[in-house]
């Protein structure tokens, strides 16, 4: 429905100049409620706790999709009761669904070494992969933080990056001397070439001189991987992953990598306590004579 349309567009709107939501966020709310009303087949202002209900067994939503899909509809109607346009918000009184928190998938020392040393250095696209791998495992990035970095957002002198994360909330990480070699070498050798004369204040750039995807870098994480014999399912935030649990593992404090992460809650940032502990019992197991 038309008046759906516009309703969506502008809660959007008005979530992104208020919270500063990423586009990524924006992209999965806008989804959601279109999804929601196509469903509903009637105007989004008149909704019952039974019709969200309804849709979610309807669509047989996983528990995950479930929780984002209720999250959306909840700032959604939120906003519209402060905009005045209904008086009860529906999503009030429902539950979230209970889910099995999964550990991610994560990448030892050796593991993350081979993959980091994927890259032919001697080419251009090496070299810029090199400082793209190198730069997400020694600061824990997302990819979204990764490949929206500006020029000026890295200060190789003051050994150190200013991110822009979630909600744009601000962050300032050192970096590790490999990394910042890796940088000063893409700065010299190869971005100079990818920007191909052009105007970019974009850090990393594709070959067309335009800043790098997201779909881009995890086709370049997965071929890296397939090409050192690595066949652990990866995301694109692999290496953040290993970034953490490997802090961890050698005795950070979890407040110093909740600060490094970037996490607004510590419990985030606790699951990266469970990796090692279940790496400890797997020890155990296969080592004590009575694991």
């Amino acid at each position: 429905m038309d008046n759906n349309l516009q309703l969506i567009e502008q809660f959007l709107d008005h979530h992104w100049l208020s919270s500063g939501a990423s586009k990524n966020t924006l992209s999965a709310y806008h989804s959601d409620l279109k999804l929601f009303s196509k469903w509903l087949n009637d105007t989004l202002i008149f909704v019952s706790p039974k019709n969200i209900n309804d849709y979610f067994k309807h669509k047989k939503l996983s528990a995950s999709t479930q929780a984002r899909t209720l999250t959306c509809l909840r700032i959604f109607y939120q906003y519209l009761i402060a905009a005045h346009a209904i008086n009860t918000d529906p999503t009030d009184k429902l539950q979230y669904p209970k889910q099995t928190q999964k550990l991610p998938t994560f990448l030892n020392i050796d593991e993350v070494e081979q993959l980091l040393s994927a890259p032919n250095q001697k080419t251009v696209f090496g070299l810029r992969d090199c400082a793209m791998l190198e730069l997400m495992y020694s600061c824990g990035l997302r990819v979204s933080e990764l490949i929206n970095l500006n020029y000026h957002n890295i200060n190789l002198k003051e050994e150190y990056i200013c991110i822009h994360g979630k909600s744009n909330k601000e962050r300032v990480l050192p970096m590790g001397e490999v990394a910042m070699d890796y940088l000063t070498k893409y700065e010299q050798n190869a971005r100079p070439f990818l920007l191909k004369s052009r105007q970019n204040d974009s850090y990393f750039l594709s070959n067309r001189g335009v800043a790098m995807s997201r779909q881009n870098f995890f086709y370049i994480i997965k071929a890296y991987a397939l090409k050192v014999g690595i066949d652990k399912p990866l995301s694109p935030h692999t290496l953040r992953h290993a970034f953490a649990t490997h802090l961890v593992q050698n005795g950070a404090d979890l407040r110093s990598v909740q600060l490094m992460l970037g996490h607004s809650d510590i419990s985030t940032t606790q699951i990266y306590t469970r990796i090692q502990n279940t790496q400890l019992k797997a020890q155990h197991t296969k080592h004590h004579p009575r694991g």
